[in-house]
């Protein structure tokens, strides 16, 4: 089926959802998606940057939801050294005090990732930005030792459409040191920290064709030579943006899922929202069909044992990286996005129902 026949099923069939999706949501919670999560062995939690702490409403969501945190963007470099003189950690000692008040796990996000270095990296020889690289990852790792539960150390390392070779995606580190890059930052980070959980993650896979198609195998293959050459790495994050204009395929995602994890990894779910800008106008009718699309996707990708953690990007709509100005404008809706678990208002949506309801629906025979 087409994106565009698909998305004209999806219309059609919102009245449907509506009503039995609605019902549900309008039962009393049992829990909270935190507790749900536990009961199917999956830690549950989301991004988070300064608006939890410094919004009081926001951040007792976080303390009800969440068991675990991802670092939205106070520990990606270009928020951590925007000179080459500055060590910006402020804002990450925040979120990891936060987490640790409130009993749950931090997850650091990212520490290598070709698309955000500042403009004073353009300045440095390969050397030098070797150099710089060392240090980086020894620096942040080391001061959050024993604190965080794991590591993004590299995010999204594939790119086909810069033409490098391997697909990689360009930037400084891959101009600087090449494909060993991924290997080589894996292997500093386990030296600063060697109990954190070291991880790679990357986007798009879920998407059936394009760009799933084509970074699929190159990430299974990198994954391979990794764990061949015994680099030190424990998880794959799988981000989970899912875009309903571009179809779906969850069995075959599914599939993917178990071929990494036959290569010794845990998979974390790191990054769950759903792009709702090709879908109806009408709030209820956008909104059902936003939770089927992650009772769907879930109930799918949670038959794998391997998956161990579910993370939303945020937790409600206010917050979402699809509300800012520029990618509202590449997203051409023109309604604002409601892609997260809970409103602007804070108050539980039916994708908040349809988590519960995969989380319940999960076999605990392993």
């Amino acid at each position: 089926m087409t994106a565009f026949s698909r998305r004209g099923f999806l219309a059609g069939a919102a009245g449907a959802l509506t009503a039995s999706v609605r019902r549900a949501a309008a039962a009393p919670a049992s829990s909270s998606l935190a507790e749900a999560g536990d009961r199917a062995g999956v830690l549950f939690g989301a991004s988070i940057a300064r608006e939890a702490l410094e919004d009081a409403a926001y951040g007792e969501l976080y303390r009800r939801h969440a068991r675990i945190l991802t670092t939205d963007w106070a520990l990606k470099f270009d928020t951590l050294r925007p000179t080459a003189e500055a060590w910006r950690f402020e804002a990450a000692d925040r979120i990891v005090d936060f987490g640790q008040r409130n009993g749950m796990a931090v997850r650091g996000h990212a520490l290598i990732w070709n698309e955000n270095a500042p403009a004073w990296l353009a300045s440095l020889s390969a050397r030098e930005i070797g150099r710089v690289f060392d240090a980086h990852i020894e620096r942040a790792v080391s001061r959050y030792a024993g604190r965080l539960h794991s590591w993004d150390v590299v995010n999204e390392p594939f790119w086909p459409d810069h033409g490098k070779p391997g697909g990689y995606r360009d930037g400084p580190w891959f101009a600087a040191l090449g494909q060993g890059y991924v290997a080589r930052a894996l292997k500093r980070a386990a030296l600063a920290d060697p109990k954190a959980r070291l991880a790679i993650n990357e986007a798009h896979c879920e998407i059936p064709g394009g760009w799933g198609e084509t970074i699929r195998p190159r990430l299974l293959d990198l994954v391979t030579r990794l764990k061949d050459d015994g680099a030190p790495l424990h998880a794959v994050g799988l981000q989970g943006h899912l875009k309903p204009r571009w179809g779906e395929d969850d069995d075959r995602f599914l599939r993917f899922v178990e071929q990494l994890a036959a290569r010794g990894v845990e998979i974390y779910v790191t990054e769950l929202d759903v792009d709702d800008s090709s879908l109806p106008a009408d709030v209820e009718a956008r909104d059902a069909i936003v939770a089927r699309r992650y009772f769907d996707f879930l109930s799918a990708v949670l038959r794998a044992a391997s998956v161990k953690v579910v993370q939303c990007w945020q937790l409600a709509d206010r917050y979402s990286w699809l509300r800012a100005p520029d990618v509202q404008h590449l997203r051409g809706a023109a309604f604002p996005a409601r892609p997260l678990p809970f409103d602007d208002g804070l108050n539980e949506k039916p994708a908040a129902e349809a988590i519960r309801r995969a989380f319940a629906a999960r076999k605990r025979s392993w």
